[in-house]
């Protein structure tokens, strides 16, 4: 599979270099003329938590049958749903057109189920979505939003000894279909500048490392190609000493990313119906030829699969300031400017910052305490 995926991808690349030479700018300086971002917290319209579907061999692609009939599973992609959501959807396309499906049950309205319906459905099929959740009801809509493929994708001990080849042909598949949104009306996808501003002290992570516990597999550079290079920006207003880097990164803005998406199984003649699937008896009884199971971390209750450990993830809202889309990096905390709001989001310092915590009730304290590390950035637009 990621052998004829890779061999798609390598033709579908953007060239962003000429004879070592890299493309001059077509267009002004994107980090030109920052607005501060309003940190004020009387911004504040919500507080959400998301639990990400981490699973420590990876993300689970795999067919099996359940009271005869065939069930694909495409579930557990950590922190990278929204980023390998394309990747995994057109390899599940691969898995099902062996069997030539005519009518297929995709069950979860996420980013991995909207995706993969939509592959499906253009193969001719018809596809019906059923979900408890409807798109912007989904932990995928509580999601940060940014290209992030390696995010809590494994841990390094778990994995079979060709997922890497695999992760990096799924994920420059995934990206090629992703920027196919760029541009759209409603900008669904676009590029938004970064800014990962220094401080002049290591910040301390929030959580600790456990003792012989395993390291989660970080395979960025192996897809760095994909994305501009960060460079150091020496002509910026935060008040730092410590330096800056930025660069421009790949942004969903996952309300318009999601009502496009709709739109587009809608126009490929696919559905989606409520319906609350609670075993894998009601799982096999849904209508058509073949079922497709992404729910995410519910998949583990659904489908008995234990290995899902749950990584919790709170997001501070504050209204949209679409006069300054930008986002930066500092003490651990990410603000990020999209047109669908303002991020405020403590990432803890490493990737064990959440894991295996259930909780759902916002944490007004975390968010005080994320708030109060990035506000100083701004004071230069009091």
């Amino acid at each position: 599979m990621a052998t004829g995926l890779g061999a798609t991808i390598a033709s579908c690349a953007p060239a962003r270099w000429i004879d070592g030479a890299a493309l001059a700018p077509t267009s002004a300086d994107p980090f030109d003329g920052l607005k501060p971002l309003d940190l004020a917290p009387s911004n504040l319209t919500k507080i959400t938590i998301c639990t990400r579907p981490f699973r420590p061999a990876g993300p689970r692609l795999e067919l099996e049958r359940i009271n005869g009939k065939p069930v694909l599973h495409n579930y557990g992609h950590g922190g990278s749903g929204w980023s390998l959501a394309w990747g995994y959807a057109e390899a599940t396309r691969e898995l099902a057109t062996a069997y030539r499906p005519a009518n297929i049950a995709i069950v979860g309205a996420g980013a991995i189920g909207l995706t993969t319906a939509i592959a499906l459905a253009e193969t001719g099929a018809k596809v019906t979505i059923f979900a408890r959740e409807m798109p912007m009801e989904s932990s995928s809509a509580r999601a940060t939003g940014v290209w992030s493929p390696s995010s809590r994708i494994a841990f390094g001990s778990t994995v079979d000894p060709g997922f890497a080849a695999q992760w990096e042909a799924l994920t420059r598949h995934s990206h090629a279909r992703h920027l196919t949104y760029v541009g759209r009306a409603g900008n669904p996808v676009e590029y938004t500048p970064r800014y990962y501003v220094r401080s002049g002290g290591s910040e301390p992570p929030l959580a600790d490392t456990p003792e012989s516990s395993d390291d989660f597999l970080h395979l960025g550079r192996r897809t760095r190609d994909l994305e501009p290079a960060w460079t150091e920006r020496e002509n910026h207003p935060f008040p730092t000493e410590e330096g800056v880097r930025g660069g421009l990164v790949m942004t969903f803005n996952i309300a318009e990313y999601s009502r496009q998406l709709v739109e587009d199984l809608l126009a490929l003649g696919g559905r989606i119906e409520s319906a609350e699937i609670g075993s894998l008896d009601e799982l096999a009884a849904l209508p058509g030829d073949m079922v497709v199971n992404c729910t995410g971390f519910e998949a583990k209750k659904l489908v008995s699969d234990d290995s899902l450990i749950g990584v919790r993830g709170q997001i501070a809202w504050m209204a949209p300031q679409t006069d300054r889309l930008y986002g930066i990096y500092h003490r651990n905390v990410t603000a990020l400017s999209r047109r669908d709001g303002l991020l405020i989001q403590e990432t803890g310092g490493n990737d064990y910052f959440g894991l295996g915590e259930l909780n759902t009730e916002p944490d007004q304290g975390e968010f005080l305490a994320a708030l109060a590390k990035v506000a100083p950035l701004f004071d230069w637009g009091s």
